[in-house]
């Protein structure tokens, strides 16, 4: 699970969060939603532990900033980051001996063949395009088996090929009862996977949505009603 309660982010005199709280259960697909400027890439750094702020972040219970949350949390951010002097297997590597991960060879080979990158696993992260940075990045955050995850724009720079595959694997997260928190503007690739969605706007939560209360509805016409048309 999920737990974020009160988080509260200023930058300088500017409030960018104002006292949001949510939550994701276990085995749930959460989505998070805003206009820009609402807040929603604070809230995204937060979680991941890449900014300070007040209030509290829980992964399964735990304090997020305790080393027992950070070894069952797993993040893909919007702009992947490589080291010049790794192999894409050496990442996967790289993140399995950082997390002490049980992942075994034949799991990483399966993530690799999955995301068509068994043949390019010797290239150095320095002769990667954006879009298999973005692999890498998905395989590398999956390696660590986490019991919650965060997807930043996810979809983006991806083939459809591997857009999906990615549907897939998130699907099979949420089957393992694994937490999924997914932080998109491309309300058309999440609609066949949420199960509750937060609507946020300058720097509150505005409302949220569970999938088996609103049925079929569309997903756009759910946020632009929230939003008033942003």
């Amino acid at each position: 699970m999920l737990e974020v309660w009160e988080l509260t982010k200023y930058y300088g005199k500017n409030l960018a969060v104002d006292r949001v709280s949510f939550q994701v259960p276990d085995g749930q697909i959460g989505i998070l939603l805003g206009p820009n400027g609402a807040g929603k890439s604070t809230i995204i750094k937060s979680i991941a532990g890449l900014l300070r702020y007040t209030g509290q972040i829980r992964i399964n219970g735990i304090l997020s900033k305790e080393l027992e949350a950070k070894r069952i949390f797993g993040y893909v951010p919007e702009i992947p980051a490589m080291f010049d002097a790794l192999t894409v297997r050496e990442h996967i590597e790289y993140m399995k001996m950082a997390y002490s991960s049980d992942i075994t060879e034949e799991e990483v080979d399966a993530l690799l063949e999955r995301f068509e990158l068994q043949d390019k696993q010797d290239k150095m992260g320095s002769e990667l395009s954006k879009g298999m940075m973005q692999k890498v990045s998905i395989c590398c955050a999956l390696a660590v088996k986490p019991r919650v995850i965060l997807f930043d724009e996810p979809m983006v720079g991806l083939d459809p090929q591997a857009i999906k595959e990615l549907k897939e694997v998130i699907l099979e997260l949420k089957r393992q009862q694994v937490t999924v928190l997914i932080s998109t503007h491309m309300l058309e690739m999440v609609e066949e996977l949420w199960d509750i969605m937060y609507v946020m706007k300058k720097g509150k939560i505005i409302g949220s949505y569970r999938k088996e209360e609103v049925g079929n509805k569309d997903l756009d016409d759910l946020f632009f009603e929230m939003t008033g048309g942003e």
